[in-house]
């Protein structure tokens, strides 16, 4: 589509984001002010296997053309980027074919291999990436295909990021970008910013194209895809980014180099502090150095925040977008009714311990919103994190929490960027990158605190029974 401007002006211009969360799939059209003008999704849905769960990327790419064609019938779309969760890679054969199907990270099969794997993953002290469950360590996903699936493993010669293998499905271009291979891979040396041993181990270095910044275009959409979407062939293509990871990326170059930490929500929360001391990371908290656009090490703690907030709700009876007020969560504090983590196996800083509600609660999302809230708390300490608690999306999604984030760190500024999707902007920044270091922060508000009667004690409480 091409919009005429009458006075001579140049017609307005937009960029599409694809965003691939754990749980959904997102097309999102942004303007040149980075709002969300036009939005489409669906659910992420893998499909179990006979030999293990996979991610079927045909439908997804079906799904994702056909969105585009919806965008590109309504704006002018000179621009794409794409953000995608971690702990996902595709592995291509000679002819550009799926080599063996892409693996669901949440695949427990893998953990049949834990012991011969230990014994040639390179150390935490080396990585800075944690011995996470099922494939969340993209090492043991390439490990144990490559002991079942001998011979077309052999085979193959692109081991691409899950978002770089889109940035080639629509440019026909091979590159990999570091905050997805830095995302607890098991493959990557943050503080050298080179592979670690285990890509040798694994004789896969030859299969990893040449590493490109996320800032950077890699080229333009193939003449096939222009045809089946209506793009215009100069729509230009971005590297691709981690999504926890996009939404801090917005965050830096704006905070003239003082500490701070980005609260990223989604299935997961992954606390990303800026400034935090990586050498203080503890591998058994699930803490682990993620690794940023600028190729720097980050420290960061999570856990499966949506996905333990959602179970929390459903053990109580209760829709996550019930309603909640500041007496809802008065009423659960002086009554002591506590979630006790933790409510996802294999993850979180409260690993291996048996989650627990100690009571029906009168308002269970009150219930999951002070759990998200103490947890987040928690990990903020175990960082040591110093300066500002960004929030994007979740100060508009679920304000009361980050009110009670704010009382309960009395001496740091919660700050609220207002963004409908962070992950999304961030994503956004990445095709403005140069322009936006000049930007000055807008649309932020600072949190003020929840107000709540006796929450330290509530939270002492808590903690000694979740240490238990």
């Amino acid at each position: 589509m091409t919009t005429l401007v009458s006075d001579g002006a140049l017609p307005p211009m937009y960029t599409f984001i694809f965003d691939i969360g754990k749980t959904n799939i997102k097309g999102n059209v942004l303007n040149d002010q980075g709002e969300t003008v036009w939005s489409e999704s669906a659910l992420n849905q893998s499909i179990q296997g006979p030999d293990y769960t996979y991610i079927d990327v045909e439908n997804v790419e079906t799904w994702l053309l056909s969105c585009l064609k919806k965008a590109a019938d309504q704006f002018d779309i000179n621009a794409i980027n794409i953000t995608t969760h971690g702990a996902c890679a595709v592995l291509l054969d000679s002819s550009g074919k799926l080599a063996l199907p892409v693996m669901d990270y949440e695949c427990e099969v893998v953990e049949s291999c834990n012991q011969a794997y230990n014994q040639i993953r390179p150390d935490f002290n080396q990585t800075l990436s944690p011995n996470l469950s099922a494939g969340l360590n993209l090492g043991r996903q390439l490990f144990w295909l490559k002991q079942h699936f001998a011979e077309q493993f052999s085979q193959v010669q692109a081991v691409l990021m899950y978002p770089q293998y889109w940035v080639w499905r629509l440019t026909g271009k091979l590159v990999n970008e570091v905050t997805s291979l830095g995302c607890h891979t098991d493959l990557w040396q943050p503080e050298i910013a080179d592979y670690s041993s285990l890509v040798d181990t694994l004789n896969i270095r030859h299969a990893l194209p040449a590493l490109v910044n996320a800032d950077e275009v890699v080229g333009k959409v193939t003449p096939q895809v222009a045809n089946q979407t209506g793009l215009n062939t100069n729509c230009q293509v971005y590297a691709g980014i981690h999504d926890s990871n996009s939404s801090f990326s917005r965050y830096l170059g704006q905070n003239n180099g003082k500490p701070f930490t980005v609260v990223s929500t989604g299935t997961w929360v992954i606390s990303m502090a800026m400034g935090a001391d990586i050498h203080a990371l503890k591998e058994e908290k699930d803490m682990l150095a993620n690794v940023c656009v600028l190729n720097q090490p980050i420290a960061c703690a999570r856990f499966m925040g949506g996905r333990e907030f959602s179970q929390i709700c459903e053990q109580t009876g209760a829709k996550t977008s019930d309603p909640i007020s500041a007496e809802d969560l008065q009423t659960i504090v002086n009554d002591k009714i506590f979630a006790l983590p933790a409510f996802s196996a294999g993850s979180g800083p409260f690993v291996g311990k048996q989650s627990k509600i100690t009571a029906q609660p009168h308002n269970g999302n009150a219930l999951a919103t002070l759990y998200l809230a103490l947890m987040i708390d928690h990990e903020l300490t175990l960082l040591n994190a110093k300066g500002d608690i960004i929030f994007g999306s979740t100060s508009k999604k679920n304000p009361l929490m980050c009110r009670l984030i704010a009382q309960l760190r009395p001496e740091q500024n919660v700050v609220l960027s207002g963004d409908s999707a962070s992950t999304v902007k961030g994503a956004w920044v990445m095709t403005k990158w140069q322009q936006w270091q000049d930007q000055p922060q807008t649309n932020i508000e600072i949190a003020e605190p929840a107000g709540i009667e006796n929450l330290e004690d509530y939270k002492a409480l808590w903690l000694a029974a979740a240490q238990a």
